[in-house]
């Protein structure tokens, strides 16, 4: 008897228990969760418990772009060198930080590590693999919904190149007083030559003088040539054949020097060539150049330029992270938008923090390592594409001379250590931010930030394509809040740009006409385990915080 009275008790007990548990999910289940009592045990765990809203990944030139100096990224030959079986066997690392697209410098052959000196647009240089690698790595690429963007340099090539050999070879031949042939030497017209010595340009023979404006090793193509203009046509038939996605257009304010007409003009005509290719093919944009500048290149049609204002060490992102007024931030995000739509529609921006030429950004802020954090999640908040740049996701260092800027990736501590690289660093960084090895193993670290950020610009397509408005009456000179609109929905997002905790009234903001009680976190980024309150219309904010509404 005793027995069946315990057997009723227990299962009395478990109903009571099942019929609760159901109140509690209907009310709170899965992306209904809040910070409110929650106690984190670290950064990543407070991250994921409001971070849980399905993924909204668009398939459209809008993405996450990992940028890839392939010398000095991942060795899988033991040579030391970076090679593209090393990207390859990187890419399912790329994807699980929420990367969608690949840039990798340029991979032809050249003689010089950077490979920004092309000697055969048409080839893989044997030091990084061959033209099987390359076709296997944009199939490894595409099964993973990754997009490739193939570096460009159409400026100039190496004076090995084929044909400035057979062009300086020619020109050297001529007898004083013999002017150059096309008909006798084709090659001739694809560069620049003059008696005139002029700046930016070298001897080559007794009396000529070709275009070099980078240096005697890089001699200046002639974009005029019709011929020339064929064979770019012809590269980018081959490698639109071959698969890739689109392409990055190295040093566009030089292809026709001090002069902003030309230019757009050349790329007016390189747009409309590629996209008769490929109706879709994505294309961006150097024109390291202010957003006044580089917004009339918009013109052209061209899909994105970088963005060179936000980036940088003096850039809005470094000024701001280093004492600035946080509120500036969304103002200059409205007036960019505002300059660039105005020449294009249809352009997207390119935010970054640093590039294989710039110093990188964890040598631009030293401190508090919740400015690197901060430092990505405004570039990933201005709009539009997002840019980083290997290693930035660790915090890795270097500035000063070019070769620093582009060291060995951190995958581990040991130098010798599976995929390590020997770079072609002058001199010996401090990586004092750990490794990747180390910051999957801390909860806290920039590492899974970054993982988490990219997450939310997967999940909310407002903040990528969405139309900037700021919140003036709530932004002051540590906070600022941006609400980001995209077909009908509307994003709210509250940014403690300081090490300081801030207490944000948010009270007459309405978001999809909802007033501030009836906002929904859905997202949220974080430098510790401390989490953001929210009382009403209030949030509490610990120092560099980030908090999204619904």
């Amino acid at each position: 008897m005793k027995k069946r009275v315990l057997a009723l008790l227990l299962l009395v007990c478990m109903l009571c228990s099942s019929l609760l548990t159901g109140c509690v999910n209907a009310g709170t289940g899965g992306s209904e969760q809040t910070e409110d009592n929650y106690a984190a045990t670290d950064a990543l765990d407070a991250m994921q418990h409001v971070n849980t809203q399905e993924l909204n990944i668009i398939d459209d030139n809008y993405r996450n772009v990992y940028e890839i100096f392939p010398y000095s990224f991942c060795d899988s030959n033991g040579d030391k060198i970076g090679d593209i079986q090393g990207i390859i066997s990187k890419l399912d690392y790329i994807k699980d930080l929420g990367f969608n697209a690949i840039w990798i410098t340029p991979v032809h052959p050249s003689p010089t590590y950077h490979k920004y000196d092309v000697t055969d647009y048409y080839d893989i240089d044997s030091s990084f693999g061959t033209i099987a690698d390359y076709e296997q790595l944009i199939k490894e690429c595409h099964d993973r919904g990754i997009d490739i963007y193939m570096d460009l340099v159409l400026n100039h090539t190496s004076n090995s190149h084929s044909w400035f050999q057979e062009a300086s070879r020619y020109v050297r031949s001529l007898l004083p007083g013999e002017e150059p042939s096309a008909e006798e030497c084709p090659y001739v017209e694809y560069y620049n030559f003059s008696k005139e010595q002029k700046s930016g340009w070298s001897k080559v023979g007794s009396e000529w003088y070709y275009e070099c404006q980078f240096w005697s090793g890089m001699p200046d193509l002639n974009l005029d040539s019709e011929a020339v203009r064929k064979e770019i046509d012809n590269i980018v038939s081959f490698w639109l054949d071959k698969g890739v996605d689109g392409f990055r257009l190295d040093a566009v304010t030089s292809y026709y020097t001090g002069n902003n007409e030309k230019n757009i003009e050349f790329l007016t005509w390189l747009n409309k060539c590629i996209k008769d290719k490929k109706a879709d093919a994505y294309i961006v944009g150097e024109c390291w150049a202010d957003c006044v500048t580089y917004s009339n290149y918009y013109e052209s049609g061209v899909d994105s330029f970088f963005n060179f204002d936000f980036a940088t060490n003096s850039g809005t992102i470094a000024t701001i992270l280093r004492g600035g007024n946080a509120s500036t931030y969304g103002s200059k995000i409205v007036s960019t938008f505002d300059l660039i739509k105005a020449k294009n529609e249809n352009a997207i921006d390119a935010g970054f923090t640093s590039n294989h030429d710039n110093g990188r950004v964890a040598g631009t802020l030293p401190g508090a390592k919740g400015k690197l954090k901060m430092a990505q999640a405004m570039a990933m908040m201005i709009g539009g594409s997002y840019y980083l740049y290997y290693g930035d996701e660790i915090g890795m260092k270097g500035s000063g001379d070019d070769e620093n800027k582009r060291a060995p990736m951190q995958w581990v501590a040991d130098p010798f250590g599976q995929g390590m690289c020997k770079g072609c660093t002058t001199k010996v960084i401090e990586h004092t931010n750990g490794t990747v090895e180390s910051q999957q193993a801390d909860k806290n670290s920039l590492y899974y930030y970054v993982q988490q950020a990219v997450k939310l610009r997967n999940t909310f397509p407002e903040i990528a394509r969405g139309e900037t408005t700021v919140i003036e009456e709530c932004s002051n000179e540590e906070v600022v809040v941006l609400k980001k609109t995209y077909n009908g929905d509307e994003l709210l997002i509250v940014m403690n740009i300081s090490e300081n905790v801030n207490t944000v009234d948010l009270s007459g903001v309405s978001v999809n006409g909802k007033e501030t009680g009836d906002f929904k976190v859905v997202g949220t980024l974080l430098d510790t385990a401390e989490m953001v309150k929210k009382d009403g219309s209030t949030l509490e904010m610990p120092g560099y915080s980030i908090e999204f509404l619904k």
